[in-house]
């Protein structure tokens, strides 16, 4: 199956009023459970892989073109996106790469600049055939450049996706980026302002905050895209805890990495039907 465009995912999920799960891809076994989480509930998905893993593999190729393979071979639409780039340069690389979306994050920058900088990726993105995500209103836990409790206004955000030419828009409405409780409280009303303001889909980060009923109740209010990366991690780490914590004098990392991605992959196909059913 070809390379899914993010747009062709996300944009008919948003007219269907149901959710598209974006899961972060930290090394190949992310990958490869997203995926397979993905072809059991037999939905499409989005890779995502983030400016803060391509540091940690020291490149964004090796780790891209894994994802993009798996992408291409999955037996659902995939879509592969950049998470969180805060460098052109970056973009620039995913777009060559053959990404099939951004999320662009100048959200540090204040009100004019984050439009002209944002403006400008969207540019370059639109003439390659990539969709472009930007975030307006600062989400919680990204260090101290994000603030809790601030929460994204309607009336800029149309501004905003107007003068940016963005496709979707991560909005500030009560998650926080590496939550490890589930127990975020989102503000459903602002969630549905947002989504009679805005003609792009509206995009949850921080979504691994948020329980099962809530991520459901962010669905019908109109989000549409949801990142989740720190819930599964968790999931990922417990079973590799487990593993080794039962069996200390192992040697062969596949014996605890292999019940990680079984594991994960079990949990992509659970959030994907609470994702799909949520309308």
């Amino acid at each position: 199956m070809p390379l899914t465009p993010t747009g062709d995912i996300v944009g008919p999920a948003r007219t269907g009023a149901h959710g598209v799960g974006a899961f972060n891809v930290v090394q190949i076994e992310h990958a490869e459970a997203i995926v397979t989480g993905a072809e059991r509930a037999g939905r499409p998905v989005v890779l995502q892989i983030s400016e803060n893993t391509v540091r940690y593999h020291g490149a964004l190729a090796p780790i891209a073109l894994a994802s993009l393979s798996l992408a291409r071979t999955a037996a659902v639409p995939v879509a592969v996106h950049l998470d969180h780039a805060e460098t052109p340069e970056l973009v620039y690389e995913a777009v060559e790469l053959g990404f099939t979306s951004v999320m662009f994050d100048a959200s540090r920058l204040d009100y004019d600049a984050n439009v002209s900088a944002t403006r400008q990726i969207a540019e370059h993105c639109h003439r390659a055939g990539v969709w472009i995500e930007a975030e307006l209103g600062e989400i919680g836990g990204k260090d101290g450049a994000h603030a809790p409790g601030v929460r994204t206004d309607p009336d800029e955000a149309r501004a905003f996706t107007a003068a940016t030419a963005v496709d979707a828009l991560a909005v500030a409405v009560g998650s926080s980026h590496a939550m490890r409780t589930r127990d975020a409280v989102l503000d459903l009303d602002l969630i549905a302002r947002l989504r009679g303001a805005l003609d792009v889909p509206l995009v949850l980060h921080g979504s691994s905050g948020v329980g099962d009923a809530g991520l459901a109740k962010a669905v019908a209010a109109g989000m549409t895209k949801i990142n989740i990366s720190t819930h599964l991690n968790r999931l990922f780490t417990r079973t590799v805890s487990d593993r080794l914590r039962a069996a200390p004098d192992t040697a062969d990392p596949r014996t605890y990495l292999g019940p990680a991605r079984d594991t994960v992959a079990t949990e992509v196909t659970r959030l994907l039907g609470i994702l799909t059913t949520a309308h």
